[in-house]
């Protein structure tokens, strides 16, 4: 039996004082709500977002890099009309066809952390 039940949230870094950028990006352009931090974690900047089942949280770090490699996987429900808006926003949108049967991208978030892009089979 396995130990865990479920993911709760995956969390990406994000620079100091980019909450604005990172409202446009998540909750403009891939669709997602800001959530309410709680009051004893909202003085440390950043924003929680969830779409669908995803929960992801931006925290803020003052040494700030972006994760170029390690990323989340979300899978999208209407992964062509996504991918076609992110390019009109003018996201670089770099199609990945290693994986035989599955429909994916990576694009970076406005601070240039990646995230993957998954067609729903």
């Amino acid at each position: 039996m396995a130990a865990f039940v479920r993911l709760d949230h995956v969390q990406l870094a994000m620079p100091v004082g980019g909450e604005a950028e990172a409202r446009t990006f998540y909750c403009g352009l891939l669709g997602m709500q800001e959530v309410p931090k709680p009051r004893a974690l909202a003085a440390r900047g950043g924003l929680w977002l969830h779409g669908g089942g995803v929960v992801i949280h931006l925290g803020v770090e003052a040494d700030f890099r972006p994760a170029r490699k390690a990323h989340p996987a979300l899978v999208c429900a209407d992964y062509g009309a996504l991918v076609a808006k992110l390019r009109a926003a003018g996201v670089e949108v770099r199609e990945d066809r290693e994986l035989t049967g599955v429909e994916r991208c990576h694009i970076a978030d406005v601070f240039g952390n990646r995230v993957e892009l998954i067609a729903e089979r």
